[in-house]
């Protein structure tokens, strides 16, 4: 993506400088949330899925990286890095059916999260910017799709747990909206 032709993050109204920097701050805890699936474990199919999608987040956060300054980026990237490192951590602990479960309630609800600025992207006018949200729309709901083609049944607690990210998702983001 380049970055050279958008329009500076300063010149954005609040609205969308917020969506972005919560943009940022999801992407960061992407991230993190592979890394903690790798960091535990051992599973191959979990590993290689884990490794093909922490490159396309890395992809999306260096996006944003080079196209925000540090002056509009969440104040919390250490808070979203560890809570992103846990979510992956406690995922891999549960095994196959808790990293796919995970995965893919994190990313129906990004896919949400992304398609809901399309409104705004579209009236701000920045075509390059409206076209990089759109695909990591599209590459989200591609993660989401893949976790979900593999998750099977889901106990209880299973459950309970992907409600507990959902939420924590949507609390990530009104925070690192505002800070």
């Amino acid at each position: 993506m380049n970055c050279a032709s958008l329009k500076q993050a300063s010149a954005l109204p609040p609205y969308l400088a917020g969506e972005m920097r919560s943009n940022h701050a999801g992407e960061t805890g992407a991230v993190w949330i592979y890394k903690g699936i790798l960091a535990l474990s051992v599973d191959g199919e979990i590993r290689s899925f884990a490794e093909h999608h922490l490159a396309t987040e890395q992809e999306h956060l260096a996006f944003f990286e080079d196209w925000l300054s540090s002056g509009h980026k969440s104040l919390f990237l250490p808070l979203w890095r560890l809570s992103g490192f846990i979510l992956g951590a406690v995922s891999a602990l549960g095994g196959r059916r808790w990293v796919y479960a995970s995965i893919e309630a994190v990313e129906t609800f990004v896919v949400q999260h992304y398609e809901s600025q399309y409104p705004a992207l579209d009236e701000y006018g920045d075509a390059v910017l409206f076209s990089a949200i759109r695909q990591f729309c599209s590459d989200e709901a591609s993660h989401r799709d893949e976790a979900g083609s593999e998750a099977s049944q889901r106990s209880a607690f299973l459950s309970a747990w992907c409600s507990l990210v959902s939420f924590g998702s949507e609390q990530a983001v009104k925070i690192a909206r505002k800070i």
